[in-house]
This record gives C-alpha cells, sequence and structure tokens, in this order.
C-alpha cells in the first residue's frame, strides 16, 4: 500500500455526495483495514566495542498487516482513538558490513490520540487529524543464519515511546457503515543490540515510519 492510494480514496471520498449523518457524542466507532508501516529510518553508525565504524548504518524494510482503529466520541467534533494492529515484522539489514542481513523483529505500535472532527455531524463526509502517544513493543528479535555464521549472537531491540500524528477521512455508507482512509507519523526511536564474540555491537535508529491504512468502519 502506497500514499498514493490512501491520497486517491481520501480525495474520492471528498468528491462523494452525502448519504448519512455521521458522527456524534457517545458514538463508538471499529474500524478495520489493510495497514502498512513504512520504516523512514535514519540510522547511526554501527558500534563495534564502542567505536563507531564509519558507512555503517542499519536499515528495516516495511510490512503491512490487519489494522484495527476503536473511537470513542467524546463530542460530536472530538474523539478519543487507539490503533491497534496484528503483529508487524521487519527484516534488519545492514550498510557498510557486506549488506549482512542481521535478523528480523517483530512489533506492536499501540497508539492513543485525541481526533478533531472539524464539520458538522450531519455531513456524511468526515475528515479529521490527531495527535497523540504511542507506545511501540519489540519483541521475537532473531538473529538470522546468515548473521549467526558470521558469528553474531543475541539480538534485542528497546522498546519505544513517542508522539504520533494523523490526518484521515471516514465516509458513511450508511448509518452505521463507512469508508475510512488515513496516514500517521509515529515517532519510533529504538537501539539494537548484538554481539561478535564477547564484543558488543550496537546501532541507535529513528525508526519514524509513515503509516497507511485504508478500511472499513462500523459505528454502535
Amino acid at each position: 500500500m502506497h500514499k498514493s492510494l490512501v491520497t486517491a480514496t481520501l480525495t474520492a471520498l471528498a468528491l462523494a455526495s452525502p448519504l448519512a449523518q455521521a458522527h456524534q457524542a457517545g458514538d463508538i466507532i471499529v474500524r478495520a483495514g489493510a495497514i502498512t508501516v513504512d520504516p523512514h529510518e535514519s540510522s547511526g553508525p554501527v558500534k563495534i566495542g564502542g567505536a563507531a565504524a564509519p558507512g555503517t548504518a542499519a536499515t528495516l524494510d516495511s510490512d503491512t498487516q490487519l489494522g484495527l482503529n476503536f473511537a470513542y466520541m467524546a463530542t460530536d467534533h472530538v474523539g478519543i482513538e487507539l490503533l491497534a494492529a496484528s503483529p508487524f515484522e521487519h527484516d534488519i539489514g545492514t550498510k557498510g558490513l557486506g549488506g549482512l542481513k542481521l535478523g528480523s523483529v517483530k512489533h506492536l505500535p499501540p497508539t492513543l490520540s485525541v481526533v478533531y472532527y472539524p464539520l458538522d455531524k450531519a455531513s456524511a463526509f468526515q475528515p479529521y487529524a490527531g495527535v497523540g502517544i504511542n507506545y511501540t513493543w519489540f519483541f521475537d528479535d532473531k538473529l538470522s543464519s546468515e548473521a549467526e555464521s558470521a558469528g553474531f549472537r543475541g539480538l534485542d531491540l528497546e522498546d519505544s515511546w513517542g508522539i504520533a500524528g494523523q490526518i484521515g477521512a471516514d465516509y458513511m455508507l450508511t448509518d452505521k457503515i463507512m469508508l475510512n482512509a488515513q496516514v500517521r507519523y509515529i515517532d519510533i526511536d529504538t537501539k539494537g543490540t548484538t554481539y561478535a564474540g564477547d564484543t558488543k555491537v550496537a546501532v541507535d535508529v529513528d525508526v519514524d515510519p509513515w503509516v497507511y491504512m485504508v478500511g472499513l468502519g462500523y459505528k454502535f
């Protein structure tokens, strides 16, 4: 899933004609769809025994999973939203170390946000913007067989707290069912650690992904 797809979906929603009343205070909204975490990582150099190795860095690939949103409308214009998903998995690569695939890691990025809907509750098209806090839990860190053969052992990534921002839109198809598209930026910083023999190898990585989701929602 790419940013252009989300942008096209938002545009299509904006051009559609209203069909049904949208959100109001007391509503509970559940959304589900495909969600992609696309890291735009900025990595420091790999440090071997505390000394930085010039020209080295860590890389992460993107992944798509099932995304879930749970929202409660505190007023007609303000909602409290929780982002959840099935676990994402990313391959961890390196630059400057012969392109060594270091391993893989899974993570869950629950994000709690306050979301503002500027339009009247009677509008079927509901754009919104939000800001919140993210906690990213890294788990199931695994070295690749390639890294183990090269003499590495153990892999650990630190969990992360950070801010998150989002824009998105709902379009009501019926009084209960809606289309949804959203884009988020999440501040995720972590430190990866492994060992080459008895020598500690570490790298600081600002993951800072863009997160794209398109799906359906249901209003209770």
